[in-house]
């Protein structure tokens, strides 16, 4: 294993709080029953709406933590979580692979903190196909991978950089010798 990206934290943040705005219907009819119930139940009927949908907050944000895309010096393998019982795993041979596509979303996404996006990646097979929504930089793992692939013994594990300006500087030395002969 080399690397493991996570997904963007951002989409879950904006779910968890249209989760909170759905349930405030529910504490809107609830508060129709205050003149029925005792203090002591309207208590309890709100604390049981609120744990309810706490626990399909928590419910979300530990699935979408759980998903990841996983980097190894032979392939890439997704560990999709359906729910807390039900998981798929995707796996990708990088000699088989044929096309990574990346979409970000908006022109917001030039900025860190939106950056995230669709990160897709293409096998020779028709079946194999990994799709990792809401990914954290996608132009980043594309470029970490496509660098993998290329030079593997290269990076270490998680950087990148190192990579990169060995690229930088074995094209500079590749210039050099076309001038120089």
């Amino acid at each position: 294993m080399i690397k493991v990206f996570y997904h963007h934290p951002l989409p879950a943040v904006i779910r968890g709080f249209k989760i909170a705005i759905v349930s405030l219907p529910f504490f809107f009819v609830a508060s129709f029953f205050q003149s029925v119930l005792s203090p002591f139940a309207m208590f309890a009927v709100f604390a049981a709406i609120a744990a309810i949908f706490a626990l399909i907050i928590a419910h979300d944000a530990l699935i979408y933590y759980l998903d990841k895309l996983i980097v190894t010096s032979r392939r890439i393998v997704y560990v999709n979580w359906i729910t807390l019982f039900l998981r798929e795993e995707s796996e990708a041979e990088f000699e088989f692979i044929q096309d990574i596509e990346t979409k970000e979303k908006g022109i917001l996404s030039r900025f860190g903190m939106f950056n995230y996006g669709l990160f897709k990646v293409e096998t020779a097979s028709a079946s194999v196909s990994i799709i990792f929504d809401d990914a954290n930089d996608p132009d980043g793992i594309k470029n970490f991978i496509y660098h993998l692939q290329i030079k593997p013994s290269k990076i270490e594990k998680g950087n990148l950089e190192s990579s990169v300006s060995y690229d930088r500087t074995r094209q500079t030395e590749n210039h050099r010798n076309v001038i120089g002969k």
